[in-house]
């Protein structure tokens, strides 16, 4: 009976080689080191609304920016748009970093139980 193990990606099986796990190790590393990048722009867009749609409806209350109805629920759908965004993305942020984490982990045990040799035994040749 094969040994499965799971990453949220490709599955890994017992019969594979140590090089060939941890070649798909590090593809779904990069795979998640692509979402979490997305994850912090969204992050960063999200906060940019927030602060928008709270600024502008401040100036709004402050009458600087005028009396209207549609800037008042313009400033407010920014600034929910923007907390529902964050939220989601904080989270999802959140379980990329910890299965990062699991993968680095896992690579960091495979590698280690590779019995490694060392290169420097043989003589090197300057050309």
């Amino acid at each position: 009976m094969l040994e499965k193990v799971s990453l949220d990606g490709p599955t890994l099986m017992a019969e594979d080689s140590p090089t060939d796990q941890i070649s798909r190790i590090e593809a779904r590393l990069e795979e998640l080191a692509a979402v979490a990048e997305q994850c912090r722009k969204i992050i960063m867009v999200s906060k940019a609304a927030i602060t928008a749609g709270g600024a502008m409806l401040l100036l709004m209350l402050l009458g600087l920016f005028g009396s209207s109805a549609a800037v008042a629920l313009g400033s407010i759908a920014a600034m929910l748009g923007g907390i529902v965004a964050l939220g989601s993305n904080v989270s999802t942020l959140q379980q990329t970093m910890d299965a990062i984490s699991a993968a680095e982990g896992l690579r960091s045990d495979l590698i280690s139980g590779i019995d490694l040799r060392v290169v420097a035994d043989t003589p090197m040749k300057l050309v």
